[in-house]
């Protein structure tokens, strides 16, 4: 079985959804034949290729409410085990830490791509990594296992740039409007950081050939990071 997750480093219901999916594989008794591939999606594709405090970003974006909105997500990721430090997340754009990831999967396959996401979400959310910043990348995956040298010589350049913008697209293509959407077997979706025993159902139908629907990815407001995903907005505005 083939499960591929949509999301973006910078989403916080990504990093709760990959830490709930990843409860539910471990109690499914066939994961050792689950293949999880991340894809890139971007929540804001127009943001500055510069570190902004999260702090700053998100009460621009919603006022007093943005504090709220950050304790919710905090006491979620405790309950998970994960944590965030808004105090410290710096706000940047994802697209370079995209293409590494990408790196990761053509270079050492799954397990090590799963591995430095984990590594760039608990270090954007929680140690105050800027995942613009090549050198701090580079530290990230060399933790997660990869090869310094071969790491530092792709961000030093463009490469996979024109894949990732292609797996984006795409992935508007087929509708996915909201992360993260987990896509079971190319046929079913599942969207948002739903409770873990969501996903092992999910897992359970799909290893039983359900003949479930196809699920399309809902629609979700517009410019909002609640009820367990993150939306893009309509062209012209910018997401969280």
């Amino acid at each position: 079985m083939k499960v591929e997750i949509y999301s973006d480093i910078a989403c916080p219901w990504c990093y709760v959804g990959k830490a709930r999916f990843e409860r539910a594989l471990a109690a499914f008794p066939k994961a050792s034949g689950v293949e999880v591939v991340y894809r890139p999606f971007q929540l804001d594709p127009s943001a500055p290729h510069e570190p902004r405090p999260h702090h700053e970003v998100l009460a621009a974006k919603y006022g007093p409410q943005a504090r709220a909105m950050d304790a919710r997500v905090t006491a979620l990721g405790a309950d998970e085990g994960i944590t965030f430090d808004f105090d410290t997340v710096l706000e940047n754009n994802s697209l370079l830490a995209h293409r590494l990831l990408r790196f990761a999967l053509d270079t050492y396959g799954p397990a090590v791509q799963a591995r430095l996401k984990g590594r760039l979400m608990a270090g954007h959310f929680g140690e105050g990594l800027d995942i613009g910043d090549r050198a701090q990348l580079a530290d990230t995956a060399v933790a997660a296992g990869l090869d310094r040298d071969a790491v530092t010589a792709f961000l030093a350049g463009d490469d996979l740039t024109e894949e990732v913008l292609a797996d984006i697209d795409e992935a508007r293509q087929l509708g996915i409007s909201a992360v993260p959407t987990f896509v079971f077997e190319g046929k079913w979706a599942v969207q948002g950081g739903q409770e873990t025993s969501v996903f092992l159902q999910a897992l359970e139908q799909v290893s039983r050939e359900s003949s479930a629907a196809p699920a399309a990815p809902a629609a979700q407001d517009a410019d909002s990071c609640a009820d367990g995903a993150c939306a893009v907005p309509p062209p012209g505005e910018s997401a969280r």
